[in-house]
């Protein structure tokens, strides 16, 4: 007998993940943290794909404390450098012959105006280009299996900066806009998203796309360092209300990722007010978002900037 749907999904939901490895970007804190935790405890080997290497240790060694049998690797990337993608997909290549899960969630938030590596706009550069090409170089590595999946990271704040100008994605004909700019980015993701679950066979793997609502992350408070006095005073105040723990936030994650009913190009999130907390369901993102052919042109763009081609 097929098990019920539940009314609330939990990470008690997750099925059994032994022998399957996951790669989790920006798994060091947060929602990428409580992710690999999450995904450890159910059997899953997994890869802490970070920046600072030295951080992913000190992750690594909080998961094995809840999973202490737990497969646990750190693997240095950083994803503002396409030198280094390439350089962390050469060296997973050459670990695993197989990856289950890639899940991109790493990112930079309301950053002030800086370039990648690489020169492009740094939120842009490394929230969308970045995994784009990570994925592209790891792609085959996942079997062709709707259990398989590429999860990207997206966020709320896809709505936010208005229509995405794809003639000037490095802010260099107007004035920079640094939440225009991350909304540009995370908008950037579900494009993304959408358009690889087109291209993907239908035997999977499957393209899925996750946003974790309000959750209350030293990310998020860091990116509210930059912000304003008025932004910030306002945050105080709205925290309690609208943000979650980053286990609540990783929850959407966790269903996109390993739920057997989530289908390809899914958007998952919060259910409640306005996504911004609550128990993890499918979800719509913005009209632009759905927009075929600005993700065709996003996506021959970011082909060119990466210099990466999906082989699907």
């Amino acid at each position: 007998m097929p098990r019920p749907k539940p009314a609330r999904w939990t990470a008690r939901d997750i099925p059994d993940q032994s022998g399957r490895t996951a790669v989790i970007t920006g798994a060091n804190t947060g929602i990428g943290l409580e992710t690999a935790k999450a995904l450890a405890v159910r059997g899953a080997a997994v890869v802490l794909a970070v920046r600072d290497p030295d951080k992913g240790k000190r992750a690594a060694e909080e998961i094995a404390r809840v999973a202490p049998a737990a497969e646990v690797r750190v693997q240095r990337l950083d994803l503002g450098s396409l030198a280094s993608v390439r350089a962390a997909a050469g060296e997973l290549r050459g670990t695993f012959d197989r990856i289950d899960l890639l899940i991109n969630n790493a990112g930079v938030m309301y950053s002030p105006r800086l370039s990648t590596a690489d020169g492009y706009e740094l939120q842009f550069g490394t929230n969308h280009l970045g995994h784009f090409a990570l994925t592209g170089l790891l792609l085959d590595l996942l079997p062709a299996s709707p259990a398989s999946r590429v999860v990207t990271v997206s966020s709320a704040g896809h709505r936010m900066g208005g229509p995405i100008d794809l003639g000037d994605l490095d802010w260099r004909a107007r004035p920079y806009d640094r939440t225009a700019a991350y909304g540009h980015s995370k908008l950037a993701n579900l494009m993304f998203t959408y358009e690889l679950a087109r291209r993907l066979p239908a035997t999977g793997p499957l393209a899925v796309a996750a946003h974790p609502g309000g959750a209350d992350t030293t990310g998020s408070r860091t990116a509210m360092s930059h912000s304003s006095p008025l932004a910030r005073a306002a945050f105080s105040v709205v925290r309690p209300l609208l943000l979650q723990s980053p286990e609540m936030g990783a929850l959407p994650v966790l269903r996109a990722a390993t739920d057997p009913e989530i289908r390809g190009g899914a958007y998952v999130g919060p259910r409640g007010f306005q996504q911004s907390k609550g128990h993890p369901v499918v979800v719509r993102s913005s009209p632009q978002s759905y927009d075929v052919s600005l993700q065709h042109r996003l996506w021959a763009l970011s082909e060119d900037m990466t210099d990466v081609v999906f082989h699907v």
